[in-house]
């Protein structure tokens, strides 16, 4: 028997798909997107479903700041009363995975669509990470970064010494796209990633782990706060405004600092603690508030 799919269930009443034929599933019930956010932190989850009725519409859950770091490591479902194709095309720019009807729900039906989009994310997460690189950036991607951190994770087990991985999460690229087309988009995330690459040393990696999340990792570093430091530093630098086809772009940071060995000792632990904190952003907050205040 396959081990079972673990579902975490933001609705009004938590679905019983335990004898559905597209299981197993363990169902676990979750009231709000910050407690989502949470859970997801303590311990991984294969999908997240997501009453938007229940959470306040489309809007909140573009808001909800967990939904990056969620998207990273879970398939994400949502139900609406009824759907829009609208409505639809807004949850797919978000990420979203499927959208369906809590008119027409049934355990037989939520089981299929769980289990579909659970496997398609699973296929669609090895074909993307069978590449070497990130195409739009030529970046080393999500899994070149994962073997890289775990090489030198097994390193430090031997050797023992301070390393950071740095999570950025950057807003302003779809703006870009919809005003100017995907590949005015694209450079300015090369813009991006050169400008990261030149702030940091030479034995610094930095990578791509999706279209609008970079990850920085520091081989080591001589103070507990460095890594903090030189987050700091990277989200003052990709703020200062691009100029892409002519135009003055700006865009937002905000930064995640995973430790080792203080928040973990494998690439994976990391990888999510860092992200979770660019979820919350406060550092990128500060940062944008301190800008706001110096140019009044």
């Amino acid at each position: 028997m396959s081990s079972p799919l673990q579902v975490l269930c933001l609705s009004t009443k938590t679905p019983d798909l335990f004898t559905s034929a597209f299981g197993p599933f363990v169902t676990q019930a979750c009231p709000s997107l910050d407690d989502a956010s949470a859970r997801l932190h303590q311990e991984s989850h294969h999908a997240l479903l997501i009453d938007l009725n229940l959470i306040g519409g489309v809007e909140v859950l573009a808001a909800w700041t967990g939904l990056p770091s969620a998207l990273l490591d879970t398939t994400v479902v949502v139900m609406s009363i009824e759907p829009s194709w609208a409505l639809c095309q807004r949850l797919m720019q978000l990420g979203i995975r499927e959208v369906i009807s809590t008119r027409e729900v049934n355990p037989e039906m939520l089981g299929r669509v769980l289990r579909l989009a659970i496997e398609r994310k699973r296929t669609d997460d090895i074909a993307r990470r069978a590449l070497s690189s990130d195409l739009a950036t030529g970046l080393p991607n999500h899994s070149q970064l994962m073997e890289h951190m775990t090489h030198l994770l097994a390193l430090r087990e031997r050797e023992p010494a301070s390393m950071a991985l740095i999570v950025l999460q950057l807003d302003g690229f779809r703006p870009v796209e919809s005003a100017y087309g995907v590949e005015a988009a694209n450079v300015l995330r090369r813009k991006a990633a050169v400008r990261l690459r030149a702030s940091l040393r030479a034995s610094d990696v930095v990578a791509s782990l999706g279209s609008d999340m970079f990850a920085v990792l520091l081989a080591w570093i001589d103070a507990e706060d460095d890594g903090q430091r030189v987050a700091q530093k990277l989200v003052q630098t990709v703020m200062q405004p691009f100029q892409v086809g002519g135009q003055s772009v700006p865009i937002t940071a905000r930064a995640g600092v995973g430790q080792y060995p203080a928040h973990g000792r494998d690439a994976q632990s990391l990888l999510r603690h860092a992200a979770t904190q660019a979820s919350v952003g406060q550092l990128g907050r500060l940062l944008a508030a301190d800008a706001a205040a110096n140019d009044d």
